[in-house]
């Protein structure tokens, strides 16, 4: 779901992109802006080019897509080493990564638990599994059992019944992969959001950096808590209030905690991360939303990652702990 809107200018400024692409891939939305393209580059061109490379990621990385590489990987029982594309071994390297550092609050291999509350390709649900489900899915969950191996690209299982999910990194890779092809035509000012994940380079066609407005974490609405004015920077941001149900009077988002098999309930509302790729902003939004207002806060803050807190306030409304080197990061920017 898209956590992050594009801010549009106020009509005092009218100046316009020179290409501009927007439509639906990766079971969500996506949107590609460029201040100024080479005159050389065809754009209808272009955007088929967009579009076949969004396509591919699909084809890698998706669950709902039987034949696409994650599938068959997750469907084999092998222990042996599969060959992968250098593409999927280059993302799930990533989402190991980000596994460790978070000791389980980030997990690859959580798909069993999203898929069983309704979250992934299974049928949604209207009320909570019976606590033997979820157990029984906790037991397949474990990212110590997937191995990784960039040359020659390739993964491999420690039990047969291993199931890879990449639904909280995949769309951050691809807007990485969508920005630099086109700094590889040349183009250096533009704007790529998929789902809200939003890696951004140069200058705006205000010739200021891109506006960027975060949402306020609030269910069935669209509203602005904060806008930021960002270049040569990713964006990603988490949060519970978009992907839910609601089953005698409780709400269950669709984080799931690795550890314990349940949806988070703790007071965080959403997490916002600037990083240097969107895909590892991607990650550790996810991670550090699983982690909670406080521990999250707190090993954001020792790590030394923008990060911006939304926190649920006892009164209904909600309060920003931004650490500090996101402070640093929208200094003398837009709020």
């Amino acid at each position: 779901m898209a956590l992050l809107v594009l801010f549009v200018a106020g009509c005092s400024q009218p100046a316009k992109v020179q290409f501009e692409h927007f439509g639906l891939a990766l079971g969500t939305s996506f949107t590609v802006k460029a201040t100024r393209i080479p005159p050389e580059i065809d754009s209808e061109k272009l955007k088929a080019q967009l579009e076949a490379r969004l396509e591919e990621v699909d084809k890698q990385m998706s669950t709902y897509l039987p034949d696409s590489e994650l599938s068959r990987f997750n469907r084999s029982e092998s222990l042996d080493w599969q060959p992968v594309s250098e593409d999927l071994a280059k993302v799930v390297a990533t989402a190991l990564e980000v596994s460790r550092w978070s000791e389980g609050a980030f997990d690859v291999t959580v798909g069993p638990l999203v898929n069983l509350w309704g979250f992934g390709p299974d049928p949604k649900r209207t009320e909570a599994p019976f606590a033997e489900a979820i157990e029984a899915a906790k037991a397949r969950i474990g990212y110590q059992n997937l191995e990784v191996r960039l040359a020659p690209p390739a993964l491999r299982k420690r039990r047969p019944d291993l199931y890879v999910d990449l639904s909280a990194i995949a769309k951050g890779f691809a807007v990485d992969r969508l920005g630099e092809y086109l700094e590889s035509l040349g183009i250096y000012d533009y704007l790529v959001e998929i789902g809200g994940e939003v890696r951004v380079r140069g200058k705006s066609p205000r010739g200021k950096g891109w506006r960027i407005a975060i949402e306020k974490p609030v269910p069935k609405v669209r509203q602005i808590e904060k806008v930021l004015e960002l270049s040569d920077i990713a964006v990603a941001t988490s949060g519970d209030y978009r992907n839910y149900f609601e089953a005698d009077g409780k709400r269950f988002s669709h984080t799931i905690d690795p550890r314990t098999g349940w949806p988070i309930a703790h007071r965080l509302a959403s997490v916002t991360v600037l990083c240097h790729t969107t895909m590892q902003a991607d990650a550790l939004a996810t991670a550090l939303m699983v982690l909670g207002p406080e521990s999250g806060f707190a090993k954001a803050e020792k790590e030394n990652i923008a990060a911006l807190f939304i926190v649920k306030e006892n009164e209904g409304g909600f309060s920003e702990k931004p650490t500090s080197a996101f402070l640093r990061h929208v200094r003398g920017g837009a709020s």
